[in-house]
């Protein structure tokens, strides 16, 4: 191996390019002679594969089992917020909570909700007869287990005070109009005052989740319910942790949803919308079911387009099999990861739909690019050395991108994901990454051998017939000469390549490469990115965390239809915040007083001690000690029918003969728009600082919180960290690779693509949930895939100019481009079809990516490297110095050798 020194280079500079050619070579070497391996074993290397597939798809069948807890999937794995969950259920039991603690859609433990929603222009609070009916028809409800019949009485959450079913206060201001009706008295007598009203029992309750459409009556000081359009019912069961009370909790749901069913269809002046425990999970899980039919179209379409795009009118050189083939070796290694994943205790859950479209995406690009390898070697050489050849001129760049594949979603299945749905598509996204490259260079890659072999033969590509010779041809009608036309009427002694006239790289050769770098066209394209840069940088400033969860069900399903019902008639109240004061406090002190009077500012409060406060003021009571507050409170405010329930809410200790009050909560309650959940988060971030500087000790907590604490930061660090492990990778291998220039063109290319996605699909109203966020991971790797071959084919090149240099670029590798896209975009237009908000966020992100860089490739980066470095006038100054140094052996030569002209 001889390397010359360029004039004025350093002896550093040498050593490195020495390096990294050696690198290169070495690989490209060591591919050859694994190709070679493979063309001599391909029996093999197409068993191998198969009976894996067949032992890890059994496995797949048999161990197949969904993931139903969708808090573990879906919510930050470590917050702040579970933590303040485990405090606040060490000083008060949740399960006795929950029916102070509203939530939206995340209420802990089995219930069933149900809505009752009034014609337009109707008042629900006329209909309090019917709306009881339901409610009894509820409570009368038999679910059989083992011969035993349970009602919602033998189920539910009982008060500690009476071990009676914790019921919703608005079915006691129900029961009091209709009470009203009855005895002929208007229904103004009985006054509903909104958000908080007074019970028949003295007590004062807060409604503002139970009632919903609310107009109030003009002027009213006491906020008094003119009308109301609808009323939300929740009934709460008891969970005690064992299995068997779960499956009747769970029978018990299924029964509630199917009455609810029963009373729409007899009770039609209502519309009724059924929500439980289950619903969640279900209708999540309920994408997969509607996706498998589109998935089998997908699969076929992509097979239809491989097949097509492989296939040329030359029936010898034609491989419409290989492309077909190539299709099914990425569905046998994916089969083949998800038997993996099964047997490794993996649980399946709708995320992972994603996984065979990614799969596909990079290893179709293996195959179509051994293919154009394969295309681009000689003819006359065995077809096992054309295989060689394809695999030391196709794998190095293969090997490369599967390899910042398995780094970009390695770190992504790294401790520092924070969503376990995300972690866990992460790793089986690995585990498909190393099967597909394994089934390329194996099984494919047998499928190559035994393809040449019968192209070497001179078998037809379709019927594997003999071809017969052109005399014998010329004989035959003219559809016989078409099905077994062999291009070799089109050779010629100036064409020494017969693939050149596959249609792609016909259209790219003779069409394409012309339009796209001539002068007038570059003006276009330069606005056509300034456009493009604009509208992604405006997408970049409005991008939204994703924590809604119905952004991941099935579109058409209840849990969707109940939760936009929800925020269009209930979102004017934030999700009830538990204020939970966890150290002893002196609550007569009046400084204490005025610090919780700052802290509830704002919030409608339901609280113990405001209530007594008001108490001790009404009864002109002084209480300015602490055995006097403690005295009145225990021995006359909790003894007060009124005030029973508040009991609840403090937890007292007894020091000798001295009790104290060493942990209470209060309920906070802000008000809110329709975007209740964006409220929600920035409610909790104003509250957690406060109490790190305030002396009164407290945390805050809802059940919602739990899936939105730190969403934003914990959706989006992945996607941050398998960038930045990219970034790092490609500036490491700068002075690895052949030509550094390429690194930083790739680096430049990857983040414009990256950005334009993130932009585009924000200004698509997609959300940065766990499904974009995999999409935004993989748009990086999808990017290096199609720009690094591209690339480095044009900073390596030594053509004159750099349109000539791109223009061989396009040639080279376009045709693998464009199949492998084309199949990708088609493959995903029946994910439209698919009736869930999930896969259309899927769908939506996929098209972007496949997108953009289909433009990046074919019509971006073609303008712009003509543009800019690397130069290629030194390759020009040598072509001219060998030249010149030609011209001056020739004229040596004659002169010494007159006579022998015409031979030199």
């Amino acid at each position: 191996m001889c390397f010359l020194r360029r004039p004025g280079a350093s002896a550093g500079w040498i050593w490195w390019r020495m390096l990294r050619q050696v690198i290169h070579r070495g690989l490209q070497s060591f591919f050859y002679k694994l190709g070679l391996f493979v063309s001599r074993h391909p029996v093999f290397f197409l068993t191998v594969p198969a009976v894996l597939t067949i032992i890890f798809g059994f496995s797949l069948l048999n161990r197949f089992q969904p993931d139903t807890d969708l808090e573990s999937l879906v919510a930050p794995s470590h917050s702040l917020a579970k933590i303040e969950r485990s405090l606040a259920s060490s000083l008060f039991s949740l399960d006795q909570s929950k029916s102070q603690l509203y939530s939206d859609l995340h209420t802990p433990g089995r219930y069933g909700r149900v809505i009752l929603l009034s014609k337009p222009g109707g008042n629900i609070l006329h209909q309090a007869d019917v709306i009881l009916q339901i409610h009894r028809a509820v409570l009368e409800m038999k679910v059989n287990y083992k011969g035993y019949n349970y009602t919602f009485s033998h189920l539910c959450v009982l008060r500690n005070q009476d071990k009676k079913c914790v019921l919703d206060d608005i079915i006691s201001v129900l029961e009091d109009l209709r009470q009203a009706a009855l005895s002929n008295k208007t229904t103004a007598r009985v006054q509903v005052s909104y958000p908080n009203t007074k019970l028949k029992d003295g007590r004062s309750s807060f409604i503002g989740h139970q009632l919903g459409g609310v107009m109030e009556v003009p002027n009213s000081k006491d906020q008094r319910v003119k009308s109301a359009r609808a009323i939300q019912i929740t009934y709460y069961l008891q969970t005690y942790g064992s299995v068997t009370q779960d499956l009747i909790g769970e029978k018990w749901e299924s029964e509630f949803c199917k009455l609810m069913h029963k009373m729409q269809l007899d009770h039609q002046d209502l519309q009724l919308y059924s929500l439980a425990s289950f619903s969640l999970w279900k209708d999540f899980h309920q994408t997969s079911l509607l996706a498998r039919g589109k998935i089998l179209v997908s699969l076929m379409l992509i097979l239809l387009t491989a097949t097509l795009s492989s296939s040329m009118k030359d029936c010898l050189r034609s491989k419409p099999f290989l492309g077909l083939l190539g299709v099914l070796t990425i569905c046998i290694s994916s089969v083949t990861a998800a038997g993996i994943f099964f047997i490794t205790d993996g649980k399946y859950n709708s995320t992972l739909l994603g996984i065979p479209f990614f799969a596909m995406g990079h290893g179709t690009k293996g195959v179509f690019e051994l293919l154009s390898g394969w295309r681009r070697t000689r003819e006359n050489l065995p077809f096992k050395d054309r295989v060689a050849d394809a695999y030391s001129d196709v794998m190095v760049s293969y090997t490369m991108t599967s390899s910042l594949y398995f780094i970009a979603f390695g770190m992504g299945a790294s401790p520092f994901t924070n969503i376990e749905a995300v972690k866990v598509f992460c790793q089986n996204m690995c585990v498909s990454i190393l099967l597909n490259y394994f089934y390329i260079f194996s099984f494919f890659g047998s499928c190559l051998v035994f393809a040449g072999q019968l192209e070497q033969n001179r078998y037809h590509s379709i019927f594997c017939c003999k071809i017969p010779s052109a005399e014998y041809l010329d004989r035959k009608p003219v559809w016989f000469q078409t099905m077994m036309n062999d291009g070799h009427q089109h050779t010629s002694h100036h064409e020494t390549n017969p693939y050149q006239h596959h249609f792609i790289q016909h259209f790219l050769r003779e069409h394409y490469n012309e339009w796209i770098t001539n002068i007038y066209v570059k003006p276009f394209v330069v606005i056509l990115y300034l456009i493009y840069a604009s509208f992604s940088f405006m997408g970049c400033l409005q991008i939204n965390d994703g924590a809604n969860i119905i952004n991941l069900l099935a579109s058409d399903s209840p849990s969707v239809s109940y939760a936009l019902i929800q925020q269009k008639y209930f979102s004017n109240y934030s999700p009830v915040i538990g204020f939970y004061i966890y150290e002893p406090l002196d609550y007569w002190n009046g400084t204490v007083q005025e610090d919780l009077k700052t802290l509830s500012q704002g919030f409608n409060t339901v609280s113990w001690i405001e209530q007594y406060y008001q108490y001790l003021r009404v009864g002109n009571i002084s209480a300015t000690n602490k055995s006097d507050f403690i005295s009145v409170l225990q021995s006359s405010f909790l003894k007060k029918p009124e005030f029973q329930h508040f009991k609840n809410d403090i937890i007292f200790s007894k020091a000798g003969d001295e009790n104290n009050i060493i942990a209470s909560r209060l309920y906070l309650v802000a008000r809110t728009s329709e975007n209740t959940q964006r409220e929600a988060v920035e409610l909790l971030e104003k509250l957690r600082p406060l109490s790190l500087i305030q002396s009164i000790k407290f945390i805050v907590f809802n059940p919602t919180f739990v899936f939105m604490d730190h969403y934003g930061l914990s959706v989006t660090m992945p996607v941050l960290i398998s960038g930045f492990g990219i970034l790092l990778v490609l500036i490491l291998t700068f002075f690895l690779v052949i030509h550094p220039l390429g690194n930083f063109w790739l680096i430049l290319s990857v983040t414009s693509i990256e950005l334009g996605v993130l932009g585009l699909m924000t200004l698509w109203n997609v959300d940065m949930d766990c499904i974009s966020i995999l999409c935004l991971i993989y748009t990086l790797n999808f990017a290096i895939d199609h720009c690094a071959p591209l690339l480095y084919t044009f900073v390596l090149a030594t053509e004159h100019t750099r349109t000539q240099c791109i223009k061989n670029s396009l040639q080279e590798h376009g045709t693998a481009i464009l199949q492998n896209v084309s199949s990708f975009l088609i493959g995903l237009v029946p994910l439209l079809f698919v009736p869930s908000n999930l896969t259309f966020t899927l769908f939506k992100c996929l098209l972007l990516a496949g997108s953009c860089t289909l433009l990046h490739c074919f019509v971006i980066l073609p303008v712009f490297l003509t543009f800019f470095p690397p130069s290629k006038k030194h390759h020009k100054k040598k072509k001219r110095a060998k030249r010149k140094e030609r011209e001056e052996i020739e004229c040596i030569e004659i002169q010494e050798n007159p006579d022998h002209v015409t031979a030199v």
